[in-house]
């Protein structure tokens, strides 16, 4: 259970249900010291209200073809309470424990190594379970215990080595990483540091280290003077370090290579007014980003309260970030002058200090009310847009095999953007590998969903096996995580492949009323919308996506979708005009190019429409109206517009023998 949750019947893994509710039962009744009421678990599961026991009869059932086995049941339930038969099995965490009862110091090194050889990881790495908030709150009380115990480990099996032994300078670092607050690992270190002639070192880990307990209220007083005795005992020789000629500073090292997603602090706006007075305009929007931003469940947010705190404390963005440990860090000024008010706002990297992006944003004080909600809107949607361009370019400069969950997910989305075969079967790669890291990460199932479907809407692969795949991968996203926005989306794409546009509507709607903020969710309702649906509502979605992620990789499918409205809407100019800004943009694949040189026949400027054809067909992409037709699911009156249109632009032609 330290690290990501695995279980082995010999020496061969068995696969675990992706459920977390399910996860985190197992690892609870694992640890409970008696058997567990139903009714407990109930409550520990939050459960759904109308059936609370079969929900739980659900999650028992999963354990039990998990951990049954040769006959032999490890699931018990006797007089309504459930308990787990764990004799004759090797569990990393129970080992763990009864080495703290029986005395740490009792035990002999050796002894001591292996149980902290056990403390890989923190436990139940990557779970985290967002509808069971009493069962979240025992996995965080469990974690800072096991953390707890591991820096015991630590701390015992240092205190058992000699001061110049190898091993005590490498632990004397993993006590200080576990209990950066403890005066104690904190010394050890700068003694360590000390011995080995490394002053320049030791100097500038104990100015972290005294800012550390400064920010939080603590005493670092003995780490000066512990410091100061190396030096004069003498110890390694604190000399002077020779001078380096450089010609810019090394750039920090990547501090999470374990974290499962990124981490943001949005730090309190500062507002001033004219006279340099200020009021609550700028926190009430930032408590609105920090909302929004943690309804689209991209990456960690820091709750308001935290940053509010130590914004009161006269913490600077900079500081907070280190203080946090976050990736990013967001931040801003509001000003009101001459009857109008700005926003500034800043995103910054924190290991690099890197101003990621920045923008302004100005309004009249008489529309303030109105302009926030809209301000708002594109301050949420440039921070999520810029941190997953951010982590995609830092996955891809990684080297594969040394990818984490998150990474590999971020290596799939850069190559799921490039619209192409080779680049789709590339992204299945990195999704499947950041699956096999953490199967709870629904986004990663999410994208898997994504390049199925283009499998199926490229006619890259067999329609009907590429649906089923990419329906199979949506229902895997909504079982780890149903409130995430992705998994509804990618549940709502992959039904309207199997022409459910009823469902695949209200699954859209689903995934954007989680999360109003979630472009792609309002770009694919534009899609199906525009199709089949209320055409109006399509080019209104369509807006709405675009002001969201005005820099979206799937811009041009935004842009695209807004055009086939137009054209259900008989207003063919218009649609001319989306279609070529959607042919304009990078990345935008042959269908796209069909739709244009379509709407260009409807809007009588055939010559430019078969101009376009001509040059799909010199590249070798699939160019013929039955295949475009097959591809969507249009009305009958807008197919029959369409083959007009083909038949002045040269997509016509006998009908195609069905490739599904």
């Amino acid at each position: 259970m330290m690290g990501r949750l695995r279980v082995w019947h010999g020496e061969a893994e068995v696969a675990l249900p992706p459920s977390r509710k399910t996860r985190g039962l197992l690892a609870y009744l694992a640890l409970a010291p008696r058997p567990v009421a139903r009714g407990r678990l109930c409550e520990l599961l939050g459960s759904v209200p109308d059936d609370p026991r079969g929900d739980l009869r659900w999650c028992l059932s999963k354990l039990r073809s998990v951990l049954d086995r040769d006959r032999m049941r490890r699931v018990l339930v006797e007089d309504d309470r459930v308990s787990l038969d764990l004799r004759g099995c090797d569990v990393d965490v129970i080992e763990i424990e009864a080495a703290c009862k029986a005395g740490l110091e009792a035990l002999e090194p050796g002894r001591l190594r292996h149980v902290l050889s056990l403390c890989v990881g923190e436990f139940l790495e990557g779970a985290t379970l967002y509808r069971s908030p009493q069962l979240d709150h025992w996995l965080t009380m469990q974690r800072q215990s096991f953390r707890t115990r591991q820096a015991e480990l630590t701390a015992v099996l240092h205190g058992s080595l000699t001061a110049d032994s190898p091993e005590a300078h490498l632990l004397a670092e993993q006590w200080v990483v576990l209990s950066p607050l403890d005066a104690r690992a904190q010394r050890a270190l700068l003694a360590a540091l000390a011995r080995d002639g490394l002053p320049g070192q030791a100097e500038r880990h104990l100015a972290a280290a005294v800012r550390l307990f400064e920010a939080e209220g603590e005493d670092a007083t003995p780490l000066v003077l512990s410091l100061r005795e190396a030096r004069h005992r003498g110890d390694g020789a604190m000399r002077p370090a020779p001078a380096q000629t450089m010609a810019s500073p090394p750039e920090p090292p990547d501090p999470r290579p374990e974290a499962t997603r990124a981490s943001l602090a949005v730090m309190p706006l500062l507002e001033l007014q004219g006279d340099g007075s200020a009021s609550q305009l700028g926190a009430g929007l930032t408590r609105d980003i920090i909302t929004r931003l943690a309804k689209l469940r991209a990456f960690f947010v820091i709750a308001q309260g935290s940053v509010f705190a130590l914004a009161e404390r006269g913490v600077g963005p900079d500081a907070a970030g280190r203080t946090l440990g976050v990736d990013y860090v967001a931040s801003g000024i509001v000003r009101r002058h001459g009857g109008r008010f700005s926003v500034t706002m800043e995103l910054s990297e924190v290991r690099t200090s890197r101003i990621v992006w920045t923008d302004g944003y100005e309004a009249a004080d008489d529309e303030a009310f109105e302009m926030l909600d809209r301000i708002g809107d594109a301050i949420v949607g440039s921070i999520a847009g810029e941190i997953e361009t951010a982590e995609k370019n830092r996955a891809v400069l990684k080297p594969p095999n040394s990818l984490n969950a998150w990474e590999s997910y971020h290596r799939g989305l850069w190559h799921m953007h490039r619209f192409t075969k080779v680049d789709n079967l590339q992204a299945q790669h990195f999704f499947r590998r950041s699956i096999e890291t953490d199967p709870t990460f629904a986004r990663a199932h999410a994208g898997m969903s994504f390049t199925h479907w283009q499998n199926a809407f490229q006619e890259w692969e067999n329609r009907g096996r590429e649906t089923d795949l990419a329906l199979a991968s949506a229902e895997r996203s909504l079982m780890v995580d149903d409130h995430d926005p992705s998994a509804h989306w990618a549940m709502g794409r992959a039904l309207w492949l199997r022409r459910d546009e009823h469902q695949a509507i209200a699954e859209l709607q689903q995934a954007v009323g989680l999360s109003p903020n979630f472009a792609l969710g309002h770009y694919a309702l534009s899609f199906v919308q525009s199709q089949t649906g209320d055409a109006a509502m399509a080019i209104e979605a369509s807006d709405r996506s675009r002001g969201l992620s005005p820099f979206d990789p799937l811009l041009f499918a935004m842009l695209a979708s807004r055009a086939l409205a137009h054209v259900r809407l008989g207003q063919f100019d218009e649609a001319v005009g989306w279609a070529l800004k959607a042919s304009l943009r990078p990345n935008s694949h042959a269908v796209i190019q069909q739709i244009t040189a379509l709407c260009l026949g409807l809007a009588g400027r055939a010559p430019e429409g078969r101009a376009i054809v001509a040059g799909l067909r010199q590249s070798r992409q699939h160019c013929h109206v039955d295949e475009f037709l097959r591809t969507f699911r249009f009305t009958p009156e807008a197919e029959a517009a369409f083959r007009r249109a083909a038949r002045v632009v040269g997509m016509d032609g006998h009908s195609l023998p069905d490739r599904t």
